[in-house]
């Protein structure tokens, strides 16, 4: 299918290696001029080579100086996916308020900054897709990572925000809520942990066992990254044109409302 991104410009924040790796991936593969972005040189070269991408922004989007770098070596884009992001494994007991402020500043601020560098050219121009990554978490949060949940809630709801500021611009706004995902660190972090819940030996074993007690959903695994990626890469095309404010969510069913 032929998503009509050919001539579009697109910026994947945090796209040196995982999720983001495979969503700018899919949209060089389906025509659109990718801008990989990262903090190390070396590793967003690399992907950039790989995937076939034209350009890559290097800069920490956490500081003003950072995005403000990242905006000028990307150039007009036509499709921002803001997907840069971090947390460390704190619950309540030891996430301090530094760490609430630390976390805010890389998963909130950082987006906020690149909309504010790169929108405005979008309505310029008469169309753009602002595309945030969020997830189930923002809604449902854990007790578990309590300052990484309500940033997943803050992105959800400037979104949103945003779209209705948006309103007639022919630039829209929306979220894709991803599931937990099988990245590298993640089927690593899993397979060390299956001796002691009994998962059992092979792969396929070990990753049901794992979704049922970690993520219970409908189809009984983990998300791949490529999921998220077709998610990302059908809001980004003009076929998502009266799709504005949205959460898309491409989680298997862990989340079980009807809203």
């Amino acid at each position: 299918m032929d998503l009509n991104l050919i001539g579009r410009r697109a910026l994947v924040t945090g796209s040196s290696s995982g999720l983001g790796e495979a969503i700018a991936r899919l949209l060089a593969e389906e025509g659109a001029d990718v801008v990989v972005h990262g903090r190390d040189e070396a590793r967003a070269n690399a992907v950039a080579e790989k995937i076939g991408a034209r350009a890559v922004a290097i800069g920490d989007l956490a500081t003003d100086e950072g995005a403000q770098r990242v905006a000028t070596q990307a150039g007009e884009i036509d499709v921002l996916v803001n997907n840069a992001g971090a947390y460390e494994h704190r619950g309540w007991a030891d996430a301090t308020p530094a760490d609430w402020a630390w976390t805010y500043e890389v998963n909130v601020v950082s987006a906020v900054r690149m909309i504010g560098h790169l929108v405005p050219g979008m309505r310029e121009r008469g169309w753009g897709r602002v595309i945030q990554i969020g997830g189930g978490l923002s809604g449902q949060p854990t007790e578990i990572l309590p300052q990484y949940n309500a940033t997943l809630a803050a992105r959800h709801n400037l979104a949103v925000s945003l779209a209705r500021e948006l309103k007639d611009t022919g630039v829209t706004s929306n979220v894709v809520a991803p599931g937990a995902i099988l990245v590298d660190a993640v089927q690593r972090y899993l397979t060390d942990l299956a001796p002691e819940h009994g998962w059992g030996e092979t792969w396929e074993t070990i990753e049901a066992n794992a979704a049922r007690d970690f993520v219970p959903n409908d189809i009984g695994r983990f998300g791949r990254p490529e999921e998220i990626a077709g998610a990302v890469a059908y809001l980004a095309s003009p076929y998502a044109d009266y799709v504005s404010g949205a959460t898309l969510r491409v989680d298997g069913g862990t989340i079980r409302n009807v809203a």
